[in-house]
């Protein structure tokens, strides 16, 4: 099971406390790294402000291929065009995968940005697929706090006088499509590297491996739904979703091109799903409790879904009676409003339950930093564990 797993990320005495939480309910608070405010050695300076450097061309090489697709997209069809248009208006963000990317490639000796920078560029598309696909699984038609491809899609059609089943077929379509061409690209910009056929060819075949093994992890998220939250395991989704296609993936083909040792690929993956585990947590608590106007996501959706997160599934563990009740009446209700999603919430908070998360999370990034430490150049390893400080952030 992925929770032993996260488990064996954590020293003894941590693992230990997370057991004895699951027995008796007992929280223990969980510290902060003393050394985030440390001076960061000239050479981690360097590295980041390298990869800043390689993001500009990243950036323009991303630019310039959706810019060329909805050129391309106009002389086929106008209806084309607007798809591919609704696609680039998904890209963006913080660029979190590509420079990922980046780092590895450049922190494992890496020097040819511009064989780089297609390679980064295609997984920040392969994200944007990602993104597409899920919110058509999960109905939402909001994303970065402005409509997505389908809340778009939707604007248009009713201002056709388009509703009803009509309209939430083209809304599919438009979904699916859409995260197809983003999909699509992403193999497209990877196999216009300049690095060696070799290497490109290694790399299309790690990103397919990417692919098949996020859409297990999304499967069993959606099946996850029809089980009893004691029935599911959000940390192997998270694992094989989450982890996989936002760092271990983008950290693999970037060493991959940098021809790092075989060694690395073993520590990059445990690298990557431990801070894949502790990102889940962590996003699945602002999905929740996270503020709309920072995060650009409802808190609603989650709960009105009944989405089977790590959050959810403690706190049917470790509620009482009235507690399950409250939950039994409001999780998984597609009216549930903003009262009732504040009793779920006081069930969370009286249980421990969102204490606890915050606890896995921290434990499991600190098991993130430790393997970058220990296993990855110096260089690279603090500029993953400064990445890891500034995730965990997000819910404070």
């Amino acid at each position: 099971m992925a929770h032993e797993k996260l488990l064996s990320m954590l020293s003894n005495s941590e693992a230990e406390e997370v057991r004895v939480w699951e027995n008796s309910g007992t929280l223990g608070a969980r510290g902060r790294r003393g050394s985030d405010t440390a001076p960061r050695p000239p050479e981690v300076l360097g590295l980041r402000d390298d990869v800043d450097a390689a993001m500009v061309e990243t950036t323009r090489t991303l630019r310039r291929f959706l810019s060329e697709r909805r050129a391309q997209a106009l002389a086929v069809a106008p209806a084309y065009a607007a798809l591919w248009e609704a696609v680039a208006d998904q890209v963006g963000g913080k660029l979190v995968r590509p420079r990922l990317t980046v780092a590895s490639y450049l922190g494992f000796g890496g020097t040819n940005v511009g064989a780089i920078a297609s390679v980064a560029a295609a997984q920040e598309l392969l994200h944007t697929a990602m993104l597409v696909h899920d919110d058509v699984l999960d109905s939402d038609e909001v994303r970065r706090g402005a409509p997505n491809i389908t809340g778009t899609y939707r604007a248009r059609l009713a201002a056709d006088g388009v509703f009803g089943a009509a309209a939430e077929h083209q809304l599919l379509g438009a979904g699916l499509l859409g995260g197809d061409l983003a999909l699509s690209a992403a193999f497209e910009l990877l196999a216009s590297s300049s690095a060696s056929p070799e290497i490109v060819v290694e790399a299309v075949r790690a990103l397919a491996r990417t692919v098949a093994t996020t859409v297990a992890g999304e499967l069993l998220d959606v099946g996850g739904e029809l089980l009893s939250p004691f029935a599911v395991d959000p940390l192997l989704v998270a694992e094989l979703k989450t982890a996989m296609y936002s760092f271990c993936g983008p950290l693999q083909v970037g060493a991959l091109l940098a021809h790092a040792p075989a060694s690395a690929s073993v520590h990059l993956d445990r690298f990557g799903s431990s801070i894949g585990v502790a990102f889940q947590l962590v996003d699945d608590e602002l999905g929740v409790f996270g503020a709309p106007a920072a995060t650009g996501k409802s808190v609603l959706s989650d709960l009105r879904a009944g989405k089977r997160t790590e959050l959810l599934r403690l706190t049917y563990l470790l509620a009482d009676d009235d507690g399950r009740a409250v939950l039994a009446r409001h999780v998984g209700n597609p009216d549930l409003d903003d009262d009732g999603a504040d009793e779920v919430r006081r069930v969370m908070l009286r249980c421990g339950a969102r204490d606890r998360v915050r606890s896995l999370a921290t434990g499991a990034a600190r098991s993130a930093r430790q393997t970058a430490t220990e296993h990855l150049p110096p260089p690279l390893a603090d500029y993953l564990s400064t990445f890891v400080d500034e995730l965990l952030e997000r819910n404070h």
